[in-house]
């Protein structure tokens, strides 16, 4: 396999595929959690945000031993506290408001200790010192959208315990509450890198290998019962000769099409899609690294 999409000079642009059965891929708790769809076309949403989730999550688990691979926006951690931090082991040297030249040395160093800050960018301009800015990462993804229309389904659920004592007092012995699913779903996100941005951040081959070995498993270290089976399907990555790259993102990433085999049938499994990859008149120099994909 080629290592072009390990290259932190070049740009890339990749296209994901992933489903779900018999679950919900990304409650809308303005909508009592239920999975998120486009209003007008019936398809399945999942937001960016979700998926930069089990991406931090899954590279912590991955890279937690190492100090680079610290993860910025985390559960239990105040951002305040980290951005502070940053001046605590860069202070400045006149007055307790840094210069812009010492803004910028903590943003450097929040960079080199917070993967997610060099990968994705942060918004640290605030806590107690006045911030170290705005840092603009170079990779950003879409929300992921379903091929198909879904049908989130609402199922009636029981337990044999009560929340209350009181209740239990009473007589009362379940208690009834919902849960939604979606009974399938292929959903498909892009993912774009840009190398002049990565360099601003310090990205490295290294977090490039860590980037796709988290989003090839992350589905596998994020099981829990309300998602039900989630699974990567595909992960294709065109990588471009350059850092300003050889032809538009949508050029590469058109050339990746999914249809459902018959319209008539419901679709139950990635195998009820037909995947289709067209590598004919490839712009010069960009290569495609098929990291995943589950089609024969």
């Amino acid at each position: 396999m080629s290592a072009a999409h390990l290259d932190p000079t070049r740009r890339h642009d990749a296209v994901l595929l992933f489903d779900v059965s018999d679950g919900n891929p990304n409650g809308d708790p303005d909508a009592g959690n239920q999975p998120r769809t486009d209003d007008e076309s019936g398809q399945g949403l999942v937001t960016d945000v979700a998926i930069k989730r089990k991406i931090r999550d899954t590279v912590s688990l991955l890279r937690g031993d190492d100090s680079r691979y610290g993860i910025f926006v985390e559960a239990g951690h105040a951002l305040n506290t980290r951005i502070d931090g940053a001046f605590a082991a860069n202070p400045p040297k006149i007055s307790n408001k840094p210069t812009p030249a010492e803004s910028a040395a903590a943003q450097q160093w929040l960079c080199q200790h917070y993967f997610d800050i060099r990968m994705f960018g942060a918004v640290l301009s605030t806590g107690k010192s006045g911030g170290a800015g705005q840092v603009r990462g170079p990779l950003q993804l879409t929300f992921a959208r379903s091929i198909d229309p879904i049908l989130p389904t609402d199922h009636t659920i029981t337990r044999v315990t009560q929340t209350r004592q009181d209740d239990i007092d009473k007589g009362e012995r379940t208690e009834i509450g919902s849960k939604w699913t979606v009974p399938y779903g292929l959903y498909r996100a892009h993912l774009f890198y840009s190398a002049p941005r990565a360099a601003k951040t310090g990205v490295t081959s290294d977090d490039l290998a860590a980037l796709w070995q988290a989003v090839t498993v992350m589905f596998d270290h994020d099981r829990a019962a309300s998602r039900g089976e989630m699974k990567l399907c595909g992960l294709y990555v065109f990588s471009h000769p350059d850092a300003f790259g050889a032809a538009p993102s949508a050029a590469l990433t058109q050339r990746i099409t999914v249809k459902r085999k018959d319209d008539d049938k419901a679709a139950r499994a990635h195998t009820d899609y037909t995947r289709s990859i067209d590598e004919s008149g490839m712009p010069g120099g960009i290569e495609l690294t098929k990291l995943v994909d589950l089609w024969p």
